[in-house]
């Protein structure tokens, strides 16, 4: 078993290229016009480097049956080019890694959070025993980059995981209707390619960094590993139910929690989208608590300016807030909207 990171992106030569921080070091977080690069990759008209994602391969003729019996999605007799999102839990049903998911007909290729897959190489690799299945983490040499498309993968075209929202829907009543989300008809696909081609695959077309795609991500209300999640997070607080939880399946490691949230209660905290305050100039840093008067209630888990909305944010609090109630964050206003009822 070997496993790998990503060097930083040739992208990052680009005119106007200025880094990332944090987990998203390693591509640019945007190329000197941000709000542009935004709309662009709105528009469809843009890809985003999403280089710095973490690529593991699994091969062999058990692969999916192996994959299904582990993560919370249905994964087995997934055809060829079908992609999926799933979940590998803890035993207590925590969320430990949120993985993309798509099968060429004879291996299944997973991308998952920079920086992660060689704890998700070596959790794989621990669970093998005697079945049919090769494990790598192939980081060093794919990349995965990101853009809103249509939903057809053709022949001929990279290989590519396609946003499956809304997929595998649980109880709508408690998670929302699928019409009003924004995620509802949003096509993203992320495009999986050699990493010495990147350059080539990107072409002349306009690039993007990641805090467009970032922006456009919390307006659509979709959360993400290491961001949204802390070492308590279960699926029903994030609306993961919707796309990455199969509710029907057979059991994986973390599925009593599952079920017993889903059908005896709601779970202890739940997702919100706000619309900020925009009179100032400073956006609250992610992981700033969020107040109630003087009760804190949560945490901001992600924050952006967006190019029509302003600046917007995701949070998770506790599922007690009254619903009809501003929330304070750094002592900027922001308007909650429901993602998963209270």
């Amino acid at each position: 078993m070997t496993t790998t990171t990503a060097a930083p992106s040739p992208l990052l030569g680009r005119h106007g290229a200025v880094e990332a921080e944090g987990p998203d070091a390693g591509v640019a977080a945007h190329y000197g016009d941000p709000m542009r690069e935004q709309r662009l990759l709105a528009e469809g008209l843009a890809v985003v480097d999403l280089s710095h994602r973490g690529v593991v391969t699994v091969t062999g003729p058990d692969r999916l049956s192996w994959l299904h019996s582990m993560t919370t999605q249905q994964l087995a007799g997934l055809a060829p080019r079908e992609s999926r999102e799933t979940l590998v839990l803890s035993p207590k049903g925590h969320v430990e890694h949120a993985v993309h998911v798509v099968d060429d007909g004879t291996t299944a290729w997973l991308t998952v959070e920079p920086g992660s897959a060689p704890a998700l190489v070596a959790w794989l690799e621990s669970m093998r025993f005697m079945l049919r299945v090769e494990v790598a983490d192939v980081t060093a040499d794919w990349a995965v980059l990101g853009e809103p498309v249509g939903t057809e993968s053709a022949e001929g075209e990279p290989l590519a995981w396609v946003d499956p929202w809304p997929a595998l829907v649980g109880d709508t009543a408690a998670y929302g209707p699928v019409d009003g989300h924004p995620a509802h008809g949003r096509a993203w696909r992320e495009l999986l390619v050699p990493r010495a081609e990147v350059e080539a695959a990107v072409g002349d077309r306009p690039t993007a960094g990641t805090w467009a795609a970032e922006a456009l991500r919390v307006a659509a209300w979709r959360p993400r590993c290491g961001h949204e999640t802390d070492h308590r997070t279960i699926p029903h607080e994030l609306d993961w139910l919707r796309t990455a939880v199969h509710l029907h399946k057979g059991c994986y490691r973390g599925q009593e929690t599952v079920a017993r949230v889903h059908n005896l209660g709601r779970p202890p905290r739940r997702l919100v989208f706000l619309h900020l305050d925009g009179s100032g100039h400073v956006l609250p840093d992610a992981g700033s608590p969020v107040v109630v008067g003087e009760r804190e209630v949560g945490r901001l888990t992600s924050v952006a300016r967006h190019h029509e909305d302003g600046p917007i944010a995701l949070a998770v609090v506790k599922r007690s807030v009254p619903t009809d109630v501003d929330l304070l964050v750094d002592r900027i206003a922001g308007a909650q909207t429901v993602v998963v009822s209270a």
